[in-house]
């Protein structure tokens, strides 16, 4: 399966998710510089609202010195709106993993800045497995097999494991369902839209493996774990990502940094983390070397 950026974007907001559009608050005007304004993409505005509020009251009130009154959160549907959002001046600050991090800043020139430690972890990466019974013990063993993988844009749930899968020597094809035909010489894939499912789909057999990060893979309950195997493992990659918008002044930016660089160091800034989806810290982990080697995965997977 072969798309542009451009076609990535088009998957993505062909799957369901409501354009700008037909979200008057994405239609605002350019943005009041006495706002501090952060973001991520989410179907679930309300949710991703709840979880983000805190830590942007956080950084407005630090940023009072320089004229800052009031944090929002802004939520996008999907990346096209995201990346409009970010060049209009309308959001200040992104946060995704890798992949996506890499799509919306080739998208709207946004710039990585710091590596997030989202849940608690600075990096992490894939793992494809399997249950014991089914006599998988390697990826070779998946020939022929269908992996189950999140969404096309996951970092852990597709680029990930595609890039892995073909820098082993396989050759990795979407299929429709769980019914279509997998030739010998392949490893069919079926997107199963939530690591949740993918766990499912595993124990349930609707596919004979899946692919999911690390993390997730270590909550799913000891009893169901016991009776897995781990075929393979992707390498490392940042967990989070902090991406600023292009036309951020650089004072502005500086102080941002050094905000959130010092938030893990005093018992408030920990409380805000805590509440941002348990962030232990930012850090300066090479934002743009994690950049350029997601961009080497998607040239791999696109050119294969």
């Amino acid at each position: 399966m072969k798309l542009t950026l451009l076609g990535m974007v088009t998957a993505l907001v062909s799957s369901g998710l409501k354009s700008s559009a037909s979200n008057p608050k994405l239609l605002a005007s350019a943005q009041d510089p006495s706002t501090i304004v952060i973001s991520d993409i989410s179907n679930n505005p309300s949710k991703k609202i709840k979880r983000y509020q805190g830590f942007a009251d956080y950084l407005a009130e630090q940023l009072s010195p320089l004229g800052v009154k009031q944090g929002d959160v802004e939520v996008a549907p999907n990346f096209e709106s995201m990346a409009n959002l970010l060049k209009s001046g309308e959001v200040d600050l992104y946060f995704d993993s890798p992949y996506p991090a890499m799509i919306i800043s080739d998208m709207s020139g946004a710039k990585p800045i710091l590596r997030r430690w989202k849940g608690g972890i600075g990096e992490y990466y894939t793992v494809i497995f399997t249950m014991k019974d089914r006599g998988i013990k390697s990826l070779e063993d998946l020939k022929g097999k269908k992996i189950g993988f999140d969404k096309l844009s996951s970092t852990s749930g597709y680029m990930l494991p595609t890039a892995l899968l073909i820098e082993s020597g396989f050759n990795p094809q979407e299929k429709k369902s769980d019914n279509s035909p997998v030739s010998a010489d392949e490893v069919g894939y079926i997107f199963t839209d939530d690591d949740e499912n993918t766990i499912q789909w595993v124990i349930s057999g609707k596919v004979e493996a899946g692919a999911i990060d690390i993390g997730t893979f270590m909550r799913i309950p000891e009893a169901s774990r016991q009776g897995m195997i781990v075929v393979a493992e992707s390498e490392k990659v940042a967990r989070h990502m902090v991406l600023a918008r292009p036309d951020l002044k650089p004072e502005m930016l500086e102080a941002i940094k050094t905000i959130m660089l010092k938030m893990d160091k005093t018992p408030e800034g920990k409380e805000v983390l805590q509440g941002f989806e348990k962030t232990a810290k930012f850090d300066e982990f090479p934002p743009e070397s994690s950049i350029k080697r997601m961009r080497e995965l998607y040239e791999l997977v696109q050119n294969r």
